[in-house]
């Protein structure tokens, strides 16, 4: 396992939920007024900073000079259903294939929006083990975090995609990638009754974490980095056996502004772009970043190793009938929006 540590710096964790904010200047309305155009972004939560920042750097580019965005951030799952349901979105980033494919079957998005060569990926990350300064309980591996009294924080899957992730990195190390099934939903039993509360995204879980809840985070290391480079006093450990995370994006079919959200689209796969998600903890997805040193784990597996998301999603996570929604009824969680 590899365990990695960052200095704290004097920035607090920044709170986020769903939220609408202007980028780029006063004329933000649409088409009108001095050629400027406004696109929508709706993502999930976790990106919100890498965001920020590369629509900064896109609006210095001649594509995006005159371009402004709103921003929404929260758990995927809301998100995708709330664009489903009407939200405004010409850009669409989540945590989750599934939340994509949603509005693939809205006539949101276009079928093809996988076809490129990262097959439709903005980012990449790990799942890891994330605990307090000095690590004090002493937990490592996925055995650690299913020991009495130890309490670990991940939020819910049915609301958040980084739950989904969190949850099938430990069943898939313990179930042999899926060979034996049983194995891993035993797990996920004794894991998931170690778990006092489950927020509704993965931000959030950091930020009940961050005010002293819990003994261990099961997060995306993406968000453990953010954590220590905004204060934050954890630590993270990568699991020897963990699963790769991959972030879908799109732009809608729906938009008003087709050709400036795909100059957006094509900007995000840039260096520039990339090198911005990376310095926000995110593994690039494209060749030519430089300056980072990714640990790869020995044993990193893919939900494609698991049986992909269509299997996954029915088999584990159906509201009604799905082995997770079991597992979460029993102990008293909500399964249904």
């Amino acid at each position: 396992m590899t365990v990695r540590r960052l200095g704290a710096i004097a920035a607090a964790v920044v709170a986020t939920t769903t939220l609408v904010t202007a980028c780029g200047g006063d004329n933000a309305g649409g088409g009108d007024g001095g050629g400027k155009v406004q696109l929508a972004l709706v993502a999930y939560s976790t990106p919100q900073a890498a965001f920020e920042d590369v629509i900064k750097a896109f609006q210095k580019t001649p594509e995006g000079k005159n371009v402004t965005f709103t921003q929404s951030y929260g758990a995927s799952g809301d998100q995708s259903r709330a664009v489903a349901n009407g939200l405004k979105a010409d850009i669409v980033e989540f945590s989750l294939e599934t939340d994509i494919t949603r509005l693939v079957k809205a006539g949101i998005v276009a079928e093809d929006w996988n076809s490129g060569p990262t097959k439709g990926m903005l980012t990449k990350s790990v799942v890891v083990i994330g605990t307090r300064k000095g690590n004090p309980k002493g937990i490592k591996t996925w055995d650690d975090l299913v020991k009495p009294g130890i309490e670990v924080l991940t939020p819910n899957p049915f609301t958040s995609g980084a739950a989904r992730w969190n949850l099938l990195a430990g069943y898939g190390a313990k179930s042999n990638k899926g060979a034996d099934q049983a194995a891993g939903l035993t797990y996920l039993d004794a894991l998931l009754k170690n778990v006092p509360v489950q927020d509704d995204s993965g931000r959030k879980a950091l930020q009940t974490f961050a005010g002293g809840k819990g003994d261990a985070l099961l997060t995306y290391e993406n968000e453990a980095i953010f954590a220590q480079q905004n204060g934050q006093e954890l630590e993270y450990t990568i699991p020897d056996a963990t699963l790769l995370i991959e972030n879908p994006v799109a732009v809608t079919k729906t938009s008003a502004h087709p050709k400036e959200a795909q100059a957006f689209l094509k900007y995000l796969y840039s260096t520039d772009a990339q090198t911005i998600f990376a310095k926000n903890g995110y593994r690039p997805v494209i060749d030519g970043v430089t300056g980072f040193d990714w640990q790869t784990p020995p044993q990193l597996f893919t939900i494609q190793d698991l049986g992909g998301w269509d299997k996954i999603t029915t088999e584990f996570f159906d509201p009604k009938a799905g082995k997770v929604a079991e597992i979460e009824r029993k102990l008293g969680v909500a399964t249904e929006k």
